[in-house]
């Protein structure tokens, strides 16, 4: 079986196993959120056989001992093949490059995910020195000159409730910064999850000018929008799920390529953190054991993108840009895409619990997902 093929296994769909470049484990550090191992459970059973673990942990991995603290839990405890970023920056503070050199063999890119970092004079250093190493830089892009303390968009609902409101170009801005800087360097630039219409345009000029560009979204903001919006701390994220016309360019940007891949930016939190509603709640949504089933319903059953499509913005291009390599006879899964059932944070492996889509009706789910290390998950 080759890395796109999908086989039929008498009433199972033989699928490659998911690669997810944008997953929150919370360890070392907020073990009391999720651990790598209840994330890697709850990614093996949402059909991933590799995942990529964000940096804002505590410690930060911004040394090689910081970093070894993460690596020790991962090969203790992880259920599938774990891939962790370093930092940019020292304690993802934005004012001095981390230990890049000495972690460069560990890591899969770097990133401050989580911040955006504000110095331009910082950046370039950074992606110099990414380039260098030949490593990746994986960008949050938010200035945070143009927050002014919003946590929603800054759109007709916040304005409609009394929210404040986080503008788009507190996204855009910055990767427009970022794209000239790596005009300038050469870097291999990766934009994290894009929300507003504005930066699908910004990457989709830039991948046409030739630069080595590659960028991801999140399955929320392919299918909600601020309509969807309720007084609830499952719908607080960030970036925030802005407008039609936003959603209706990054499905847009899925079809004709200029967006590489699907993430979740799986994000969990506990229960009491998510419950302070659109205000006071930790932003940050979990999607490892859904996204799959929500795709594949709500895209590919509508007839918007192929289910090979999806397979190349699940698998091939994170597999791809990151240099991951997984042999699909050895890493795959198996679904019963027949399936219909609605979506219970009670049922999920993970210990977070907070995603806006609760009650949603799917298809498709995951009856075994497989890796060199065994049956990472099995429904039986």
């Amino acid at each position: 079986m080759t890395r796109t093929d999908i086989r039929k296994l008498d009433n199972y769909t033989i699928l490659p196993g998911f690669v997810d470049v944008h997953v929150h484990l919370r360890e070392p550090g907020f073990s009391y959120k999720e651990t790598i191992r209840t994330g890697t459970m709850a990614a093996a059973r949402g059909g991933f056989t590799a995942v990529c673990a964000m940096p804002n942990l505590n410690p930060v991995p911004d040394t090689l001992a910081h970093l070894k603290e993460q690596l020790d839990i991962i090969d203790r405890d992880a259920f599938i093949p774990v891939y962790p970023y370093g930092a940019i920056t020292y304690g993802e503070k934005g004012e001095a490059l981390a230990d890049m050199e000495e972690m460069a063999p560990y890591v899969i890119a770097f990133s401050d995910d989580g911040r955006g970092v504000q110095s331009d004079v910082m950046m370039e250093q950074a992606m110099r020195e990414a380039k260098r190493l030949g490593k990746l830089i994986v960008a949050h892009c938010e200035d945070n000159t143009l927050l002014h303390g919003g946590y929603i968009h800054d759109g007709a609902y916040a304005k409609a409730h009394g929210h404040k409101g986080i503008c788009s170009a507190s996204e855009w801005k910055q990767v427009e910064r970022d794209l000239e800087l790596v005009r300038k360097t050469g870097c291999g630039y990766h934009v994290c999850h894009v929300s507003t219409k504005e930066t699908v345009e910004l990457i989709r000029r830039a991948k046409a000018e030739g630069l080595d560009v590659t960028c991801e979204t999140g399955p929320h903001y392919l299918l909600m929008d601020e309509s969807d919006l309720q007084e609830d701390g499952r719908f607080k994220m960030n970036p925030p799920l802005r407008e039609k016309a936003d959603r209706e360019a990054l499905l847009e940007g899925i079809k004709d390529g200029t967006i590489d891949m699907i993430v979740t930016d799986h994000a969990p939190h506990t229960a009491e953190e998510k419950s302070k509603g659109l205000a006071d709640s930790a932003m940050g949504v979990v999607g490892l054991e859904t996204v799959f089933p929500l795709l594949y319903t709500y895209l590919v059953k509508e007839g918007l993108i192929t289910l090979e499509r999806l397979m190349e913005l699940m698998h091939d291009n994170p597999c791809e840009r990151f240099g991951i390599r997984q042999d699909a006879t050895q890493y795959y899964t198996v679904w019963d895409l027949d399936a219909e059932y609605t979506i219970d944070p009670a049922d999920f492996l993970s210990m977070g619990k907070s995603t806006p889509f609760e009650g949603w009706k799917v298809c498709g789910r995951c009856i075994k997902t497989v890796t060199p290390m065994g049956t990472a998950y099995s429904l039986d």
